[in-house]
């Protein structure tokens, strides 16, 4: 048996090994799936005061709307921006969502947001919602530009199924 065969029979019970190893590795990674990977993902969010709740964003979905909210989720926003814990894609992954439980919200999952309306999300963004991690920013944004940001919000879902499509 040449020297190239015996090196190859000694290679291939480790190669066998890896790949069975790699195997499990994906395995515990799809089993342990954080909850913020969820989607939909569940909550227990307080509801809005009943004239609040299924009011109609005012403000059209223009792009000038949606890019005002879009300054507003990865930079503007005060005390903190959004993407800090929400994640710059709005997957929940920010920088600051480790250890928040519950977890931010995923916004590109249709199926969370959508399910939302809009006067229930303008009510958590001014009023935080207690129990999570998510502050009010009541004395920071005006109501134009909480309208402005649930626009952005709402096409991070939108952009997310164009990309699945």
């Amino acid at each position: 048996m040449s020297a190239d065969e015996e090196k190859k029979m000694k290679t291939q019970p480790r190669v066998k090994i890896g790949v069975v190893a790699l195997c499990f590795l994906l395995l515990m990674i799809w089993f342990s799936t954080p909850l913020w990977a969820a989607c939909p993902q569940p909550r227990n969010t307080k509801q809005a005061p009943r004239e609040l709740y299924n009011r109609v964003n005012p403000l059209k979905p223009t792009i000038e709307n949606i890019l005002e909210g879009k300054g507003l989720f990865e930079e503007k926003a005060k005390p903190l921006a959004c993407k800090n814990c929400h994640g710059t894609s709005g997957d929940g992954k920010g920088m600051m969502a480790v250890g928040l439980t519950p977890p931010p919200r995923n916004f590109t999952c249709a199926q969370t947001i959508n399910g939302v309306p809009d006067g229930q999300l303008f009510w958590i963004i001014k009023n935080g919602s207690p129990g999570t991690g998510m502050p009010s920013f009541k004395n920071h944004l005006n109501d134009t530009q909480v309208w402005q940001l649930i626009h952005y919000v709402r096409k991070l879902a939108q952009t997310r199924i164009a990309r699945i499509q």
